[in-house]
């Protein structure tokens, strides 16, 4: 019988790491889509947040399910609400892949390719590595990179608060249009909440391991 219980409670680790994996690539493709110019990918963005949404809803009744039927106690009552929570985490990541990918559309209708001077590249890979660690660091159960993840956020917030002055800036209002403007300030946020999400993830797995 624990080997049954071992088995259900792996399945829903896996399910958890498939959706960070599903979540990353989107917030990454998202970004892509509007550094590329390529509509295409923006489409594919768009069709991933259902697939992100169902794989949480997955997680959520799995969980539910182990909770009504084992009664979990310990390190396995934590990983359920660890695994409940980064569950929502990842969709959340998924919803702001989406919100830019949107945005990117907007901006290459209206304007063609961005070719001003942000750092959405820089950006979106720090997000992209500080989520993917957040993945790793959940599943070979490694304080250390949780604890680092953490600390790491810092350089995506500056980073987002560098493309606010910049997109506020006089100089800028002669070279995109307000609306463009505005939604390039939205993609920074969304791309700065991705970094929160891993940071909350980060801190789920401490809580997971230490027990506080």
């Amino acid at each position: 019988m624990q080997r049954y219980f071992h088995d259900e409670l792996q399945e829903l680790r896996n399910k958890l790491t498939l959706l960070g994996e599903k979540s990353n690539d989107a917030a990454r493709l998202s970004v892509e889509s509007l550094l590329e110019g390529d509509l295409e990918m923006v489409d594919r963005v768009l069709a991933l947040d259902d697939a992100i949404d169902e794989l949480e809803k997955e997680i959520g009744h799995a969980c539910m399910r182990y909770i009504s039927l084992r009664s979990p106690v310990s390190t396995d009552a934590r990983l359920i609400l660890v695994a409940l929570k980064a569950s929502h985490d990842f969709e959340r990541v998924g919803d702001e892949a989406h919100t830019i990918a949107r945005k990117a559309r907007d901006i290459l209708i209206r304007e063609g390719r961005l070719s001003e001077p942000l750092k959405f590249k820089e950006m979106s890979r720090l997000s992209s590595n500080l989520l993917n660690d957040a993945i790793t660091c959940f599943v070979e159960e490694d304080i250390e990179k949780a604890e680092a993840v953490i600390k790491m956020d810092q350089e995506i917030d500056a980073l987002n608060k560098h493309h606010y002055e910049i997109l506020t800036a006089e100089t800028m209002q002669k070279q995109l249009s307000d609306a463009s403007r505005f939604d390039a300030v939205l993609i920074s946020k969304s791309i700065e909440r991705i970094g929160d999400h891993a940071k909350n993830l980060a801190k789920e797995v401490i809580y997971l391991l230490k027990g506080n």
